[in-house]
């Protein structure tokens, strides 16, 4: 891994990029080796995970701290809309396209490099589910089957 830093350093001096070390981190996947990473001298700081284009990515390769994130990220775009989901004023299927392309949108950003287990199926499920009875407004007591959501 040094020898792969050292050449990539070499090659962005070449056509005139520098590499900022205290802006440079090191996330190390599934590897013995814990040797440190140096760049002109400096050691580059290890992190156990990171945001890549808005999804997080972490040393077990796993997504459940993605999906997390995504999760109250997409409860925050719900309740800022709850004045919205409260009004008379607009129909059903209007609140339901609002919150397909407002809320379904930042729930799933990045949901293809997730890992799809059941369990995260599921998780997705029951969130837009939850936020369709409350658009809806079905409340505990009446009943409606998630399949006539």
């Amino acid at each position: 891994m040094q020898t792969k830093t050292a050449s990539v350093a070499a090659v962005s001096a070449a056509v005139g990029l520098n590499i900022n070390n205290g802006k440079t981190k090191v996330l190390k996947y599934n590897t013995e080796n814990s040797n440190p990473i140096t760049l002109d001298g400096e050691t580059l700081e290890d992190v156990e995970s990171f945001t890549y284009l808005g999804s997080i990515v972490d040393e077990q390769g796993g997504s459940d701290a993605d999906v997390k994130a995504r999760f109250g990220k997409a409860r925050v775009a719900f309740l800022q809309l709850k004045n919205i989901w409260n009004s008379k004023q607009l129909l059903t299927s209007i609140n339901v396209r609002i919150f397909n392309t407002n809320v379904k949108a930042v729930l799933l950003y990045g949901a293809e490099t997730w890992r799809t287990t059941t369990t995260t199926i599921k998780k997705v499920q029951v969130f837009i589910n939850g936020c369709l009875r409350k658009i809806i407004n079905i409340h505990w007591p009446d009943t409606i089957s998630n399949s006539l959501l």
